[in-house]
């Protein structure tokens, strides 16, 4: 994609008609329920690692839509490992494992496969160690963490890859508001 297109693909898009700001208005929604229940840290390192599992979900096997099903997916993972006594961290690295598993034998695209394997790890291991640390410094870097996973967001948004559009748009409009609102819990705490 060259930059005359980039610009003619932005035109287009601040024209949109204001029912298509649904994914905008649903990812405000979510931080909201998410930040009126309470700024905790393993809710935050959860997002950001169910975030992180979507796009790979999406690029593992090649169906930006499957981003979208990622979401209840990676929730059912955190809920199932629960109630088998595992932490909820060691049910998305069994889960992410099998989407890299199926990856490869599918033969994934290299590119945006490996970026999104090293954007969970990245992701991920900051949400876990967040989770290990001490109550305040787990939910500042689950916070920097998820407020960090917005800008990847805005990146897939941008170039309307890997996911779909409207995912990444509801990404980064949860992402930005429940990781600063983490931060500033853990700030002032």
């Amino acid at each position: 994609m060259n930059s005359s297109t980039t610009a003619a693909a932005d035109i287009a898009h601040a024209k949109r008609p204001v029912s298509s700001y649904w994914p905008a208005a649903l990812g405000a929604a979510a931080a909201t329920f998410q930040i009126v229940t309470g700024v905790a840290t393993d809710a935050v390192a959860i997002t950001v690692t169910v975030a992180a599992c979507c796009y790979l979900a999406a690029a593992a096997l090649g169906r930006p839509w499957i981003a979208w099903a990622g979401i209840p997916a990676g929730s059912v993972v955190v809920v199932l490992s629960e109630i088998a006594g595992i932490a909820w961290w060691q049910g998305l690295v069994v889960f992410a494992a099998v989407l890299v598993v199926a990856g490869v034998l599918r033969r994934a695209p290299v590119r945006p496969f490996a970026a999104q394997i090293l954007a969970l790890v990245g992701f991920g291991g900051l949400a876990v160690a967040a989770v290990l640390v001490s109550p305040r410094l787990g939910l500042a870097i689950a916070g920097i963490a998820l407020a960090g996973h917005a800008a990847w967001d805005y990146v897939h948004w941008r170039r309307n890859t890997v996911a779909p559009r409207s995912l990444a748009e509801f990404c980064f409009v949860l992402d930005i508001p429940f990781g600063v609102a983490a931060i500033v819990m853990a700030s002032t705490g």
